[in-house]
């Protein structure tokens, strides 16, 4: 039983398909942050945010993001506005397993507590452009 567990472990850690953390620190860290303020991208907690307001099943917003991911284009953004501030992102070059995990786990990153995801200004105008 531990060599099957081990086996598992093993191929999870050379595939990279077991952690979406993981996944998203190698791949996407550079430019998205988990929680604002934004890096270069927008920040991964408020685009949680944006699926689950637009997406009710998590299989949905993750094959959503899993199609965005692979393929970004303006007319798929679930935020135009990011897309306006920040630009397209380049396509992500994965395997579909390590673009499911990253989805589901960035669909996991949803803090009902955090409002929408308009951003740090607290209603004040200070978000785009300022």
């Amino acid at each position: 039983m531990s060599m099957g567990l081990m086996f598992n472990s093993a191929a999870q850690a050379a595939t990279g398909s077991g952690d979406g953390k993981a996944i998203f620190d190698k791949n996407c860290s550079v430019c998205h942050s988990i929680m604002p303020p934004p890096k270069n991208a927008p920040p991964i907690t408020p685009l949680a945010s944006r699926y689950h307001q637009k997406f009710t099943t998590k299989k949905d917003g993750v094959n959503h993001l899993v199609a965005y991911l692979k393929a970004p284009e303006k007319n798929k953004a679930i935020d135009p506005q990011a897309i306006t501030r920040f630009g397209i992102m380049p396509a992500l070059k994965l395997p579909d397993s390590e673009l499911r995990t990253v989805a589901e786990w960035v669909w996991d990153q949803y803090n009902p507590n955090m409002g929408m995801g308009r951003g740090m200004g607290m209603g004040q105008g200070r978000g785009m452009n300022q």
